[in-house]
């Protein structure tokens, strides 16, 4: 792989900008203890959430496009790197209580650049100690896919991973290695449930983009995948209202009952909550209480 001009690396390529692989691999003890090095080396660059799976096809895109060239490239990704860590970054809850503002949009794009940094720096980490790692954004793959299968959330109406501890307030990082690793396994804490009696993504969304009923096959358009059974949302709607606006929008991770500050212990009940039969209560609750009302953001400046 080469830099070139026609590359927007974490965008729709991969990061090049690692030095080479080490010629001497480091022994690894076995694959448990490699993990557990690698989620603590990962915490210490400033991941807030880590998990490692396998490889997996179906994932991956197929081919690759330039925007700057308007031409079509092969995936740069080699399937003899057979696992994937995969990184979350919380976004900061009070910026996005200001959805849709421009302190919003900063919260997206420090998201972004802490988990730029955090992948670079254990990619490099990784290929020090001999073995082959790539660092990946928002290209080569979907991201969400492979974070269920890492442990690190589950699926929402929204379109989004939802996590325990940050709720949809993430964005996510990836990184392909031959290092051998153990996997974790997908957790479950009631998303689904609740997901299928909440209606406030749906009904927030200004242009509609979030279906109201249950997971289907259903394609709206050419940017939707084929024979997946899950909510899914007009990404084309979507974009065409960022783009109207000009900026990021993030309405439906406002609005969602689990966008909470989980370091408060009546935010950790109420998640516990909503994963069980009262999660009906729960939502009043939610309602009653204002959570997911826009923040003015000269109220935020002022706080």
């Amino acid at each position: 792989m080469k830099n070139d001009e026609d590359r927007r690396e974490g965008f729709s390529d991969i990061f090049t900008l690692q030095k080479d692989v080490a010629k001497v691999k480091v022994p690894i003890e076995n694959e448990q203890t490699a993990a557990q090095e690698i989620k603590r080396v990962g915490k210490a660059f400033g991941a807030d959430l880590i998990g490692i799976t396998q490889f997996d096809q179906r994932w991956e895109y197929s081919h690759k496009f330039s925007d700057m060239s308007s031409t079509e490239r092969p995936p740069e990704i080699d399937e003899d790197l057979p696992n994937v860590i995969v990184i979350a970054q919380a976004m900061d809850y009070d910026w996005i209580r200001t959805v849709p503002s421009a302190l919003s949009g900063a919260a997206t794009g420090l998201g972004y650049s802490h988990d730029a940094l955090v992948v670079l720096s254990l990619t490099q980490y990784i290929r020090n100690l001999g073995y082959n790692a790539h660092g990946s954004m928002n290209d080569t793959s979907l991201a969400i896919p492979y974070a269920i299968k890492a442990g690190l959330g589950e699926y929402g109406k929204l379109g989004l991973l939802i996590t325990k501890d940050f709720g949809p307030r993430v964005r996510l990082g990836k990184i392909y290695t031959d290092l051998p690793l153990s996997y974790d396994e997908p957790i479950s804490f009631g998303v689904k449930e609740l997901c299928d009696i909440c209606q406030k993504c749906m009904m927030g969304c200004p242009v509609q983009a979030i279906p109201s009923g249950k997971p289907s096959n259903i394609i709206h358009n050419q940017s939707n995948l084929i024979g997946v059974e899950k909510w899914t949302v007009d990404g084309e709607k979507c974009f065409s209202y960022w783009t109207a606006q000009n900026s990021d929008c993030s309405i439906c991770i406002r609005v969602c009952p689990y966008n909470k500050d989980y370091s408060n212990s009546i935010h950790r009940f109420a998640r516990n909550l909503a994963g069980t039969k009262l999660r009906k209560f729960l939502l009043w609750l939610d309602g009653k209480l204002g959570y997911g009302k826009r923040l003015k953001p000269k109220n935020w400046w002022v706080e």
